[in-house]
């Protein structure tokens, strides 16, 4: 027997991107210039990504399998960061995942939230500030 897929991926973009701000790569970069304390960019590639391709300098890396454990303070998880009082914005390597992302930390609480229209591969096509990945000393 087969499975049938009720509701598919675009379905569930569709829906993320009518429902969360997405900033264009101008505009994040504005917003990442301008050193507003009151904004976290939220980095939820996967750690293999960000060594290979470095990240958005300053932005808080949470992978996307951790972000619902992470947002919750409720949960052993939890990270602080997720509890001040700003605004997150997600970007992943194209855009698509930040937006599913967005929508779900929007869906349990956390706001305001907005994700980067094409992500990483965006932003850096923009000539947006690239950090290159530095491993943690031990």
């Amino acid at each position: 027997m087969s499975q049938t897929i009720t509701r598919g991926i675009k379905t569930m973009l569709d829906e993320a991107n009518a429902s969360i701000e997405t900033l264009t790569t101008a505009d994040a970069i504005a917003l990442h210039k301008s050193g507003a304390s009151d904004v976290v960019i939220v980095d939820i590639r996967d750690p293999r990504e960000i060594e290979r391709d470095g990240k958005i300098p300053g932005s808080f890396s949470c992978t996307r399998g951790m972000l619902e454990f992470w947002i919750d303070p409720q949960s052993p998880y939890a990270k602080p960061i997720f509890q001040e009082d700003k605004k997150f914005v997600f970007y992943c390597a194209g855009g698509l995942r930040s937006a599913l992302a967005a929508k779900t930390a929007q869906d349990m609480g956390l706001k305001p939230v907005a994700h980067i229209e094409g992500g990483f591969g965006a932003w850096r096509d923009a000539g947006g500030p690239i950090e290159a990945w530095v491993p943690k000393k031990k």
